[in-house]
């Protein structure tokens, strides 16, 4: 699972008798471990995604080749850390007492490990179009099918980073990138069903570049419903359904290299919807 982080494994907890040993425990270490939890589910779910990307972009590289059966491997980890995580937070439910703070990470972590784990289940869906594609001698990836990876992969990093510092800031700049998505598969999906018309052997590979662009936008949709929860975690703001659209900092401190404001106009933020990936990329 990795080391967590934000647990500091020798600091000396203060004495206490026997009977007051777990409550102690649970004062000290339990929210951490939500989120760090969380952090551990997000870091596979995004490995599973950036092979899923890699893929599907390359489906006819020998390189890639192997990318399916990884990402078929890591999905029952994710399911299992789900359900961890799941347990950790109706266990801190049953404490009754919560301040503000920890009522919204509980209610946010229980929304963002069911996205986290779907997102999970489309890397699956999009190894299986792999490897269907793979077996059609006409399949040609569409132009921008790889653009749109990006974009993708962009918005998941950028919501594993807001996860990660904590930043509602870098939260709402994934908020403002879904409409690029969106344009890339409306424009997809018009070349595809141009080229099938006139030309009916494409119609099969066509379809499964179809279903791999709907698979993309579904997992851009969960990155922003991710986004949603950490800026309600942070915050306190409820900005789904394009509620507070714009989320300033809260002071004029930011952290390097995020924006100290999000841009209102999603299509501004079109020349960086596709920079390298912030997190590590597998």
């Amino acid at each position: 699972m990795g080391t967590w982080c934000g647990v500091n494994p020798h600091r000396e907890l203060p004495r206490r008798d026997p009977m007051a040993s777990t409550a102690g425990l649970t004062e000290t270490v339990l929210y951490d471990t939500l989120v760090n939890y969380l952090i551990s589910m997000a870091r596979v779910v995004e490995s599973a995604m950036n092979r899923s990307l890699d893929a599907i972009i390359a489906f006819d590289n020998p390189r890639t080749q192997g990318l399916p059966g990884e990402v078929f491997l890591l999905e029952p980890r994710i399911n299992e850390m789900e359900i961890m995580i799941d347990e950790l937070a109706i266990r801190l439910l049953r404490r009754g007492s919560f301040s503000d703070d920890e009522m919204r990470l509980v209610v946010a972590s229980l929304k963002i490990t069911n996205d986290l784990e779907r997102i999970g289940d489309i890397a699956v869906n999009l190894a299986e179009r792999v490897i269907s594609l793979r077996e059609m001698t006409d399949a040609k990836q569409p132009e921008e099918l790889a653009p749109m990876a990006e974009a993708v992969r962009s918005m998941v990093s950028r919501s594993l980073g807001a996860l990660i510092f904590r930043n509602a800031e870098m939260a709402a700049q994934v908020l403002e990138s879904d409409d690029v998505v969106d344009q890339y598969r409306d424009r997809i999906f018009e070349n595809l069903m141009l080229h099938m018309t006139q030309n009916v052997s494409l119609v099969t590979p066509g379809m499964q570049f179809v279903l791999a662009t709907r698979h993309l936008e579904r997992i851009a949709d969960h990155a922003t419903n991710i986004a949603e929860d950490i800026i309600f975690w942070v915050r306190g703001l409820d900005v789904r359904h394009g509620r507070g659209l714009t989320v300033r900092p809260e002071s004029e401190t930011t952290t390097v290299g995020i924006s100290s404001e999000v841009t209102e106009n999603s299509h501004a933020l079109h020349s960086d919807v596709t920079p390298s990936c912030e997190t590590q990329r597998v």
